[in-house]
């Protein structure tokens, strides 16, 4: 168990408790968009130590918890902090993006960042299969055009824009320290672009 990883999950246990039983507390660093738009862009990055309640920060914490490893023990501690926050405001501007006019929209979680994790993983580990059967480039593949159908199904309370940004955020910045991926696993770097692009097609035909 890393230092690094210790500290990010014990913040966000500690955090997420303190905003269990304090409502002011939540309600003043949760993500809100019109809040952030008058100034208070702390919320951008305050938000990702929120959950809604024990399930939502459990189930985030222990998908940490499995990843991780798989990233910090070819980047190290320090560059997997830097995926971990570069994710995790990366999930939240794209949320800011695309709901920049709807004041009333509010989200908390850690899932940007912990999906930058899973994309990192994904790309530094071409052997990994997610549940056991699933390769990781399928998986990545699926899961981002899973989350642009719910981006445009607006059906459920789901953050998929923040998941998008977080993978987005995690791809990038694996890539950026290791370029040579791009040849060396262009099967897995063009299964995780593909959705990638197609969002911003959709987002600038306003399809979404």
């Amino acid at each position: 168990m890393n230092i690094v990883l210790l500290v990010i999950l014990a913040a966000n246990a500690l955090i997420s408790f303190k905003a269990f039983n304090d409502t002011q507390f939540f309600r003043k660093y949760e993500f809100h968009i019109g809040s952030i738009r008058s100034g208070e862009q702390f919320r951008m990055f305050s938000s990702g130590f929120l959950h809604v309640d024990l399930m939502h920060l459990a189930f985030n914490m222990f998908t940490l918890y499995m990843f991780a490893p798989y990233v910090i023990n070819i980047v190290g501690a320090m560059y997997f902090a830097y995926l971990y926050f570069g994710s995790l405001i990366g999930g939240n501007l794209l949320t800011l993006y695309f709901h920049k006019d709807d004041y009333y929209y509010r989200s908390v979680g850690a899932s940007g960042a912990v999906m930058g994790i899973i994309y990192s993983a994904i790309l530094l580990e071409p052997n990994l299969y997610m549940y056991g059967i699933i390769p990781g480039y399928i998986f990545g593949f699926a899961y981002l055009l899973f989350s642009i159908y719910g981006m445009k199904a607006k059906s459920d309370n789901i953050g998929h824009v923040a998941h998008f940004g977080g993978a987005i955020g995690g791809f990038g910045i694996t890539l950026a320290k290791f370029p040579f991926l791009v040849t060396e696993e262009s099967k897995t770097v063009i299964a995780l672009l593909v959705p990638i692009v197609i969002l911003f097609i959709m987002a600038k035909l306003k399809k979404i």
